[in-house]
């Protein structure tokens, strides 16, 4: 097999030999270990043992036999690096993006896509039985993509200056070093090309980067997104002041680069934090949002509102939750951690009534202005903590046939899951990122009184690790 000019070449140190030491406790940086990889783990990484200790390879495959140099030797696990690859899994592939395993937005590019869906299916059983001690777990196959590129319908790209000029990119794996991202294979190509003209564009006028160190500059951020099915697209530009020198050249340069553009931005940010936006937005020309659809449900996207990344898979997801919330148009329905609404506004044809729950108020207010625009009379949108709202309702007699939560990557709140065992709904619909928080919260909820129905996996993101599942509960 021949290697894609971004492939790693993998060499032993000269005179490296095969660790002797007795036991995993006695290993130290340095050493060389051979480990059969079993599986991958929630970042992508390679897992395997050595003599019953856990060790993490990143870029090895399940199936593969790795000589490997040992980083780091903690009390629990081993962190090692490939010097070898001694028998390749059948499922690696050339990685065609010359910065895969640099600029660390996708982790296993160089595995096949039937290879990443077996994979991530392997993630979602192993945290189910590490985690809450399923061992017959009732998991539905993988909804795949059917095109697994060019799917993300928005970049959030760092500006930064090297010698051949202004890039746009990511930070690399553990460090603060801009990667230029140029063509990323996972974006839609007409974000790739907006993120190019824009660059170009503020690069020609000079307009200064903004440099972290020094507190110097101006534009830090370009955030494009586009819209599938309106074909409108949207630029912001998010910058240290609102002084924005050349502003109308600026305006005048991105509409010829650029004659599909519906609406340029500029958001505020002044503080030094790792946090992309600041709190005040200028439209600099045109619409204020752009339009996107979701099924028969239409969307206004402000620049700073949240809207799936990937509107494909996002259906399918969707129709997994009104599958798993059996809704026959007499339910009430808590949407808990609802965002903008999109959950409870899909489901609200099919209920009798939908509130939803949301701790950021933007989001309320996109979430109102949807149900209004899509004529969803019987949804309510509640600014609060979900862990707040929920047992205050109850104590009212508000008892709500099924509840649906789509929680951060840490989970539900421990009151949260208190609450829903006090109210008892009949259904409770899971929608989680994470895999590990989504097993150890329906452990709580099978100990509890809750009886996992199934799980089904989607996969939001193909050529990274992550994974999307929905999980049906039933009231036993």
């Amino acid at each position: 097999m021949k290697k894609s000019k971004n492939e790693k070449t993998y060499h032993s140190k000269p005179n490296s030999r095969i660790s002797n030491r007795q036991t995993a406790e006695e290993l130290r940086a340095g050493d060389i270990i051979v480990v059969t990889i079993k599986r991958l783990g929630i970042n992508g990484e390679g897992v395997g043992y050595y003599r019953r200790k856990a060790v993490f390879i990143q870029g090895a495959l399940p199936d593969e036999v790795i000589k490997a140099e040992v980083i780091r030797a903690e009390p629990k696990y081993i962190t090692a690096k490939i010097t070898d690859i001694e028998k390749r899994s059948p499922h690696r592939v050339d990685a065609p993006c010359p910065v895969f395993g640099i600029c660390g937005g996708c982790q296993i590019q160089h595995l096949s896509y039937e290879g990443q869906m077996a994979a991530k299916e392997d993630i979602v059983r192993e945290a189910f039985s590490r985690y809450a001690g399923f061992q017959d777990l009732r998991m539905k196959p993988i909804l795949v993509m059917d095109h697994p590129w060019d799917y993300r319908n928005k970049a959030q790209l760092q500006l930064g200056m090297q010698q051949e000029g202004m890039i746009a990119g990511l930070y690399a794996m553990d460090s603060h070093r801009l990667i230029d991202i140029t063509g990323c294979p996972i974006q839609h190509p007409k974000v790739n090309e907006a993120v190019d003209r824009t660059r170009n564009v503020l690069q020609r006028l000079q307009i200064p980067v903004y440099r972290e160190k020094s507190n110097q500059g101006l534009v830090r951020t370009i955030v494009v997104r586009w819209g599938f099915q309106s074909g409108q697209l949207q630029v912001t530009l998010v910058t240290s002041s609102d002084k924005l020198p050349q502003r109308e050249q600026l305006v005048k340069e991105l509409r010829l680069a650029m004659p599909e553009l519906t609406s340029i931005a500029m958001n505020v940010n002044p503080k030094n934090t790792s946090l992309v936006f600041g709190n005040k937005t200028f439209i600099l020309w045109g619409e204020d949002s752009i339009q996107e659809s979701l099924g028969d449900l239409d969307f206004t996207l402000s620049p700073r509102a949240f809207f799936q990344l990937n509107p494909i898979q996002t259906v399918k997801l969707y129709e997994s939750v009104r599958a798993a919330a059996k809704l026959t148009g007499r339910e009430t329905v808590v949407d808990a951690y609802c965002g903008t609404g999109t959950i409870g506004l899909w489901l609200a044809p099919y209920a009798r009534e939908i509130r939803g729950i949301e701790s950021i108020p933007e989001a309320v207010e996109d979430a109102k202005e949807n149900a209004a625009r899509n004529g969803r009379t019987n949804t309510t949108f509640y600014q609060g903590q979900a862990e707040d709202l929920l047992p205050r309702w109850a104590k009212a007699g508000y008892a709500p046939d099924v509840i649906v939560a789509d929680p951060p990557r840490t989970g539900l709140d421990p009151r949260f899951l208190e609450a829903v065992l006090r109210t008892k709904p009949k259904r409770f619909v899971y929608v989680s990122c994470n895999p590990s928080t989504l097993a150890k919260d329906c452990k709580v909820l099978t100990d509890g009184g809750y009886e996992v129905e199934w799980v089904q996996p989607v996969d939001m993101f193909p050529q990274t690790s992550h994974v999307e599942c929905c999980v049906s509960l039933v009231k036993k």
